[in-house]
Parts: C-alpha cells; sequence; structure tokens
C-alpha cells in the first residue's frame, strides 16, 4: 500500500510529491493526461516561490531558464517603480514558462522517489480508518483500486476528488470571460507593440507576448460571459474579438489551442475531509491577474508536505494536520479578494477607473506600495500562531550566516533552531531538528525556531519557553 496518492500531476502535485519524499514517504502522483501539455498557462514565479526552491536547493535550475523582472507594476497593472526594502533575498518575477517548470518539478520528483503515473484518471474514492481506496480509469491505470493511507486532490478547479468528498464550493460566478490562446500571427512585432501600447491604455486584459517556435500568447476580452467554460471558442469567434477590442487580427493563424477564462472566485470549505485533502486549484480558483495562482498552489504543498509526512512518521502533535486547513484557507481568502479588487480596478467603466487613479496616487507612498505587492508576492504572510513577538508566524527571509545562507540548512525538510546564544538545546527533537549555533548578526532576535516550511515557530531565548513550544509543532520528544 501507498502512503500517500496525489490527484493530478500540476504545480502543486508535483512538489507536494518531492516534499513527502523527501521524509521517505511513499508517494504515487496520478495525472489523466497521457503526456505532460505544451500549453503555457502560467508565465511567472513570485518572490516567496523562489524562496521555497531556494529553500529545497532548486533554484539555481529555475534562474538559469528564466528571466528576472522587477517586482513594479505587478499590482493591477499599475506601472510603479519597484518598492525598496522589499523582505526577501529574491525580490524580482521570474519569467518562466509553466511548461518548464512543470517539467523541473516533475524531474525533482522523479529523481525523490515519486511514481508518476499518466494516463490514470480518478474517478472514485471511498476511506475508512486505515485509509484510502481510489478507482482509477484511463488508458495508464484502469483494473484493481488503489490504496493509500491518504489521498491529496491537486487535480484542478474542476477537481474530481473535492466533487467526490462533496465538499462545497462557494464563490463567486464569473462576470467577464477572457479569450486566450497559442497561435501563429503575420504582423510584425513594431505593429504589435504600437497596437498593444494604444490599446492598454485603458483595456489591461488585452495582450500579445511571443513564446517559442513563432508562436504568440494572444489574451483578449470576451463579447460575454460564456455558460460552458470548458468548451473553447472558436477561432472565428477570436479574431473578431481581436477586431473589435484592437481594430486588427494582426493576421493570427494555425492556432494551437484556444480557451477561455472567467473572474470566478470560489474557496473550498474545507481542505481536509479524514483521509483526504484538497491543495491548489482544487481548494481555490481566482482571476489570473498578478500571477497568484501556480505560486498559491506551490505554497499550499510547502505547508502541507511536511505536515503529512509527520501524521505518516507518528510524531504530529494533534492538531499538525488540521493546521494545514487553518493556516492556508484564510490565505487562499485573502488572494480571492485580492484578485478580485484587482480586476475591479482593470475595468474599462468610469467609477473603477476613478478608483485606479486614486490608487496610482496611493502608491506613491512606499509603504503602501511595499505592502500591496509583499502581498502579491505573498512574503507578507503571517499565520496566526498566537501572541508573540512580531517574527512570529512569518516565514524568515535568507538571512547571512558565518557559514554561508540560512536557506542552505534547510534544505533536509526538517526543523530549525537557529540560536546566537549557544546556551540553548533541542536535544529531545534531535531527530526533527537541526541545532546551529551561529551570530546571524541579520536575525533580529537571540533565538528562532523554524518549521520544516520556513515559519518562526518561536522566538526568544529562555530554554524553558522554548521547551514549551517545540512540542506544537514536532510533538513528543524522543525517549530517553
Amino acid at each position: 500500500m501507498n502512503d500517500v496518492i496525489i490527484a493530478g500531476g500540476g504545480p502543486t502535485g508535483l512538489m507536494l510529491a518531492a516534499e513527502l519524499r523527501l521524509h521517505g514517504v511513499r508517494v504515487v502522483v496520478l495525472d489523466k493526461a497521457a503526456e505532460p501539455t505544451k500549453v503555457v498557462r502560467a508565465l511567472g514565479l513570485h518572490a516567496r516561490t523562489a524562496e521555497v526552491l531556494d529553500q529545497r536547493g532548486l533554484l539555481e535550475k529555475f534562474l538559469a531558464l528564466g528571466t528576472r523582472h522587477p517586482v513594479g507594476g505587478f499590482f493591477a497593472g499599475i506601472a510603479k517603480p519597484p518598492p525598496a526594502r522589499l523582505d526577501s533575498a529574491h525580490a524580482y518575477v521570474l519569467g518562466l514558462l509553466q511548461t518548464i517548470t512543470d517539467r523541473l518539478l516533475e524531474e525533482h520528483a522523479a529523481e525523490a522517489g515519486a511514481e508518476i503515473r499518466r494516463g490514470c484518471e480518478v474517478v472514485g474514492l471511498s476511506q475508512d480508518d486505515d485509509g484510502v481506496s481510489v478507482e482509477v480509469a484511463g488508458s495508464g491505470g484502469a483494473g484493481t483500486p488503489l490504496r493509500a493511507r491518504y489521498l491529496v486532490g491537486c487535480d484542478g478547479g474542476r477537481s474530481t476528488v473535492r466533487k467526490l468528498l462533496g465538499v462545497g464550493f462557494p464563490g463567486e460566478p464569473s462576470r467577464v470571460d477572457t479569450l486566450l490562446g497559442e497561435m501563429e500571427l503575420t504582423a510584425s512585432p513594431e505593429t504589435v507593440a504600437a497596437v498593444m501600447a494604444e490599446v492598454r491604455r485603458t483595456q489591461l486584459r488585452f495582450g500579445l507576448m511571443p513564446l517559442q517556435d513563432g508562436l504568440y500568447r494572444v489574451g483578449v476580452p470576451a463579447a460575454g460571459v460564456a455558460g460552458d467554460r470548458s468548451v473553447p471558442p472558436a477561432f472565428d469567434e477570436f479574431t473578431a474579438q481581436l477586431r473589435a477590442v484592437a481594430g486588427t487580427d494582426f493576421g493570427v493563424h494555425s492556432p494551437r489551442w484556444l480557451s477561455r477564462f472567467g473572474d470566478a472566485t470560489r474557496l473550498a470549505e474545507r481542505y481536509r475531509v479524514g483521509r483526504v485533502l484538497l491543495a491548489g486549484d482544487a481548494a481555490h480558483i481566482h482571476p489570473p491577474v498578478g500571477g497568484q495562482g501556480l505560486n498559491l498552489g506551490v505554497q499550499d504543498a510547502f505547508n502541507l508536505g511536511w505536515k503529512l509526512a509527520a501524521a505518516l512518521a507518528g510524531w504530529a502533535p494533534a492538531g499538525l494536520l488540521d493546521s494545514y486547513h487553518d493556516e492556508r484557507h484564510p490565505v487562499a481568502a485573502g488572494v480571492l479578494d485580492f484578485t478580485r479588487a484587482q480586476m475591479e480596478l482593470m475595468s474599462t467603466e468610469p467609477g473603477p477607473r476613478a478608483v485606479r487613479r486614486l490608487m496610482a496616487e496611493l502608491m506613491d507612498f512606499e509603504e503602501v506600495h511595499r505592502y500591496l505587492i509583499e502581498r502579491v508576492m505573498a512574503i507578507g504572510i503571517r499565520y496566526d500562531f498566537g501572541p508573540g513577538p512580531e517574527l512570529l508566524g512569518r516565514r524568515l527571509r535568507d538571512v547571512k550566516l558565518s557559514r554561508g545562507r540560512l536557506y542552505e540548512l534547510t534544505r533536509t525538510g526538517r526543523g530549525l533552531l537557529l540560536d546566537r546564544t549557544g546556551r540553548l538545546s533541542a536535544a529531545g527533537w534531535a531527530d526533527r531538528v537541526d541545532h546551529v549555533v551561529d551570530d546571524a548578526p541579520e536575525l533580529d532576535a537571540a533565538a528562532v525556531l523554524l518549521r520544516p516550511d520556513g515559519h518562526v515557530a518561536w522566538a526568544g531565548e529562555d530554554q524553558a519557553d522554548l521547551l514549551d513550544h517545540l512540542p506544537r509543532w514536532f510533538g513528543a520528544p524522543a525517549a530517553g
């Protein structure tokens, strides 16, 4: 029997698989697609995702294939210089096609020992006190049901796992649709640039971006809201909308992929039902403005992986696995509000445009601009761990140490006690927590206890206080 079955082999599922393998968990990833998609859905990675990759020693592979862009302009497309003093060593957006992100994460998960089965679609599930049975259809997996101790649905916004669980997915329906596709065009790059500069003065949901092999990614507002968004638009509809919005269809031809998306916001009522959990788009959907979707899913996986591994290993304290919902559900709710607000600011209506002008003025205040960008980049998140110092609940940026960098010490996926005093001890948890004594001049505390996801679980210098906090996140001390 497997320890964990993951439904969905996108970025969320692959990141989760790798995190579980870091702790020796037996994991199989089921993806209904027979082969990796060539469709480019997401275009970049934000600062917190870059930190996550750095914490696991993966970032250099991604940097080598991407382009670093300044973070100014990522809130509702309001053009501003990047704010100063962002609390991250990775204060940029890494431009990278999702097809490349998918490939790198799949390679990482496979190298870590995850089993990845394609052509396998989850069509049924049942659970009991000991595990979950999963019915699988498709060319790669029809036949005997699979069995695991846990199942995680990372199978997208139309998640089969969520539907089989009967978990509600309330929210706001789409009010506007956008047509999106990949195609070739005959217009010159100069024509494309000139038309884009003019149209995007008012219509921020319009754009053309060169990809690879002569293809362009083209987005244009739809004429209305589709009743069934799973049905792709006809190419004639696409060209008609280009002419209506831009005055030209740019000579588009040979479409490789056409789709439509809306601005719906929906959030699963629960992220866990017994031994089945939800992550990524299976748990939340929202408008793509700001590019937060892929990043939010990868960060879900980073939060869940070590907790699920702890439950399987038997040392998880009571409530640790439920803290996944408690922490990530509010984060997703905030992203839904934040993207909806940005969609309002991108409207062509007079009222929203007046508010947009006001927001542009407010963003000239450095603190306002920094706050908004940190929301987009997900580096302003603070989980509610109760009363305590300002650092408590926040992820810690990559501070310099006498022996190198903090993130270089987090690649085992274990907890970390970073101790400037040299007087503290986590001896009873040495199998789960590394103790590092270092002067760490950039650290704004005498010592911090970091969870495996890099969030500060405790800060201070009192040994008795530390011993009160260790069991909350790392269970009972080892015997002896």
